[in-house]
């Protein structure tokens, strides 16, 4: 009888189960222009952190490696429209994920889907068997209206 047949290395699903429990980064939403926004202009968001991360566990005696790497950004813009992007996002003026407002006070957030391939024992490298998702912590802004006010310059 084989010893591996007692203790068999890890199924895909097992270790799906550890991946959902790993401390993935929590990405951190940046909105430009910082503070208020003008109405006719877009918010530009981006993303902060690390898009993969390493991990060493030991399931039952075998080492399993996993490897988390972001799958996408969903962007939950508070006015009920979502952007859903496989990029992070960049500030101005690289800026790749932009949104127009219209005036009101919004609170905007980051969902990260995560992804992931483990190897066990130094193995070929298996694809995680699902997602798991990490929420960064949201912004709140106003965007306003910009009115032009005309005056009297001698007043």
């Amino acid at each position: 009888m084989d010893i591996t047949d007692l203790n068999p290395p890890p199924s895909p699903d097992e270790v799906f189960r550890y991946f959902q429990t790993l401390p993935l980064p929590t990405l951190t939403t940046r909105q430009q222009p910082p503070g208020n926004a003008l109405v006719g202009l877009p918010v530009v968001f981006y993303a902060e952190g690390p898009t993969s991360q390493d991990f060493t566990l030991d399931i039952r005696g075998f080492t399993v490696e996993i490897t988390a790497t972001v799958e996408s950004f969903t962007w939950h813009t508070g006015d009920g429209t979502d952007l859903t992007t496989t990029d992070p996002g960049a500030p101005y003026p690289d800026q790749t994920v932009t949104h127009d407002y219209a005036a009101g006070t919004y609170t905007a957030s980051l969902t990260t889907t995560w992804s992931g391939t483990f190897r066990v024992d130094g193995s070929a490298d298996v694809a995680v068997p699902g997602t798991t998702t990490t929420e960064g912590v949201p912004v709140t802004f106003a965007v306003v209206e910009a009115r032009a006010v005309l005056t009297d310059p001698y007043d």
